[in-house]
């Protein structure tokens, strides 16, 4: 029973991550570009969010909703002002260019909170449980971002299908110079699709700061892990995200439980290997978004 456990926690893990790597999916899915600055910028926003919660005195609620919706304009603003300049026939420009918002991101925050591990009170859901038998028990907190990033998923695709901007997203996605011949603005579609690549980060940002705790330096990994779950459910699939991040959660709680704690992040590294030498296009890889 107790390996029954770990395989649960390991599920609830990989919900986490599938909020980190929806976002990455969607940028590049709808414009190919490969943000470096993805994790930092979940960090960044679980930063924000205590800073509201300390300097402006609001509660978590208020806080992480002001943050999603600060990350969205951000995105929209960062994309429309300075990343749709680097798109073009040269794919290392975006590459450099959140390489270098990362490190600035990264810096900034160590100047502003220092490199002490921060977190964010959950209250009692945080370590509240739900107990099935005597070995089992399932965290109440862990489920419920499990159900939001299920929720979250499925509402983009839901939105990517069903509605005319999702519709846009993806003609861009197929064929920009058509799409621009068709009278859509590329410009416009873009800063959009960055815009809620941002607030689902964010709402992933948030989930891991109430998890744990965090630093400025906390993003790089979260980006590995949001990188190996798009590439595990494959490149293009929204629901991929999170059939590849329940199995990085999986081979990390797993390994963790064979070989120690310790083994953890290298179990999962060495199952994402396996993975992209067996399925090099991963699990779902779609040529389009949707």
């Amino acid at each position: 029973m107790n390996w029954v456990n770990v395989a649960v926690q390991g599920i609830l893990l990989g919900g986490l991550y599938a909020l980190f790597a929806v976002g990455l999916a969607l940028v590049f899915g709808v414009m190919r570009l490969v943000n470096l600055a993805h994790g930092d910028l979940g960090i960044l926003a679980a930063f924000v969010t205590l800073g509201l919660i300390t300097h402006a005195h609001l509660g978590l609620t208020w806080a992480a909703l002001l943050t999603i919706v600060v990350m969205f304009c951000a995105g929209y603003v960062l994309q429309r002002g300075l990343l749709n300049f680097t798109l073009g026939t040269d794919d290392t420009r975006p590459i450099v260019v959140t390489f270098g918002l990362a490190i600035i991101i990264q810096n900034t925050l160590l100047l502003a909170f220092s490199a002490d591990e921060q977190g964010l009170e959950g209250g009692r859901i945080t370590t509240a449980s739900i107990h099935l038998g005597h070995q089992l028990a399932i965290g109440w907190y862990p489920l419920l971002v499990f159900i939001v990033a299920v929720a979250i998923i499925a509402g983009l695709q839901l939105f990517l299908n069903r509605t005319k901007m999702g519709r846009a997203f993806r003609a861009t996605s197929d064929d920009r110079e058509a799409a621009e011949l068709m009278g859509m603005n590329n410009r416009h579609i873009y800063s959009l699709a960055m815009a809620v690549s941002l607030a689902i980060v964010a709402v992933a940002g948030i989930a891991l700061a109430i998890r744990t705790t965090f630093d400025p330096t906390s993003g790089s990994f979260n980006l590995i892990f949001a990188f190996e779950a798009v590439i595990i459910g494959g490149i293009g699939s929204i629901w991929g995200t999170l059939v590849g991040g329940v199995i990085l959660g999986l081979a990390q709680t797993l390994g963790a439980q064979a070989f120690g704690s310790g083994w953890a992040i290298l179990c999962g590294d060495v199952v994402f290997l396996v993975i992209l030498a067996l399925r090099p296009r991963g699990f779902f890889a779609r040529t389009v978004t949707a």
